[in-house]
């Protein structure tokens, strides 16, 4: 009898599992409103300014309040020209920026800052990431496009 009771007690145990998986919560999307406004300008402004350069060919190159060392460094004129160069001849003029989300990581203590970059052409689809890290300083910009998706 004992040892009927210890096998439908340990196989009791064994089927038992946990239903939710373990979520990851570092990473939280945050309404734009939870943002201070000082993260929300920086991001809007240098994205605007580096894209605005693909129309203008003038880069205003990012001061040490605005970006970080790494992203001033990779930011020369040159490297700009070059992708502007080749997001141009795909997409045409930059007509301006939608915010899709905004993302927060606890760990880094970083906002990301996602946004779809409207252009002249519409077949191909571009979106811009922002990093704002906890000094208010941009420490990655990214674009990408996006590819699109089948019927």
């Amino acid at each position: 009898m004992r040892i009927i009771i210890l096998f439908c007690s340990a196989l009791l145990i064994v089927s038992c599992k946990s239903k939710n998986p373990a979520v990851d919560k570092t990473i939280s999307v945050v309404k734009p409103e939870e943002v201070a406004l000082v993260k929300k300008n920086r991001a809007d402004d240098l994205g605007q300014r580096l894209l605005e350069t693909c129309n203008t060919s003038r880069f205003k190159a990012f001061s040490s309040v605005e970006a970080t060392e790494k992203v001033r460094q990779n930011a020369t004129k040159e490297k700009i020209s070059m992708v502007c160069k080749k997001i141009n001849q795909r997409n045409g003029r930059f007509m301006g920026l939608n915010l899709i989300d905004i993302t927060y990581n606890k760990i880094t203590d970083e906002h990301v800052f996602h946004y779809n970059i409207n252009y002249e052409k519409k077949y191909f689809k571009r979106e811009l990431f922002v990093t704002v890290n906890a000094e208010n300083k941009v420490s990655a910009i990214s674009t990408k496009e996006i590819e699109p998706k089948p019927m």
